[in-house]
């Protein structure tokens, strides 16, 4: 059983969601990637998404494109993320980390070499945001042969047909993006989802987390009594671009235990 499902699994049993927050590995320094995730950790996070820096992160707004300009202006690639999680795992061993990015800089590495190495590093899950599931068969297949979850998309606009070839491939859970356009919109509609969720549980039968639009501790008890688990990375993100490399992690803190607080204070039924 992997990290993911086992961690799910202890969270159902307990009544509980998924708190899945995102940070970009090297934003704001490298040094500060391990602490971060650590302090993630220690608020209350259940399984830590991180992102791999990449030129044209298509799907994410502004701030999480300024937080991989920073990453990249530091010299970040994807081996050092690899090694950033491996240093994670010499202190913690039991919270599962999903690497989330793009396709291009794991093609480059090539995608047998970075399963292996991901897995070696402690790497549990990997979310590639421009591998459809219509091209995503031999990504899955060699995350799986490597014990690694492959997680993938759905949207607000995902047919019968894309839910059903996700459901085929996917394991760990599926992250259904909430609403139309990037990360760090804002007009969530708790309505429209929960309505959608019934759909892909029952295809997928895994974990449902929703991410994107979800900016405070209400929104994130909303969409806890609907799904799984809750995603939250450009109001982090935010949080770390507006904090000094002293406080940085005293800031996300304080935010990531009021998402906790929320989600723990407004759950509902579960599964």
């Amino acid at each position: 059983m992997s990290k993911i499902q086992a961690t799910f699994e202890r969270l159902q049993a307990q009544g509980r969601q998924a708190l899945i927050p995102f940070i970009t590995a090297g934003d704001p320094d490298p040094a500060l990637t391990v602490p971060l995730m650590h302090t993630l950790v220690d608020a209350g996070a259940d399984i830590i998404e991180l992102g791999v820096p990449f030129s044209d992160p298509m799907a994410d707004g502004p701030t999480i494109q300024r937080a991989s300009e920073r990453a990249l202006l530091k010299g970040v690639s994807l081996r050092q993320v690899l090694g950033m999680v491996a240093n994670f795992r010499a202190d913690n061993n039991e919270t599962p980390v999903v690497l989330m990015g793009y396709a291009n800089p794991i093609e480059s590495m090539g995608i047998d070499d970075f399963a292996a190495t991901a897995f070696d590093a402690g790497v549990d899950g990997v979310l590639v945001v421009d591998y459809p599931p219509e091209e995503g068969a031999a990504f899955a297949h060699a995350m799986h042969a490597n014990a690694l979850d492959p997680i993938f998309l759905l949207a607000p606009t995902s047919t019968a047909a894309r839910i059903s070839q996700v459901a085929a491939l996917a394991s760990g859970y599926v992250y259904y993006v909430s609403l139309k356009g990037v990360t760090g919109s804002t007009a969530l509609d708790v309505d429209a989802v929960a309505a959608r969720i019934p759909e892909i549980r029952s295809a997928t039968g895994i974990p449902v987390g929703v991410g994107f639009g979800i900016r405070d501790a209400a929104t994130a008890a909303a969409v806890a009594r609907i799904a799984d688990a809750v995603v939250v990375g450009s109001r982090i993100v935010e949080t770390i671009e507006q904090s000094t490399p002293e406080n940085v992690c005293a800031n996300v803190h304080a935010f990531v235990s009021e998402l906790r607080r929320g989600i723990d204070g407004g759950k509902g039924q579960h599964g």
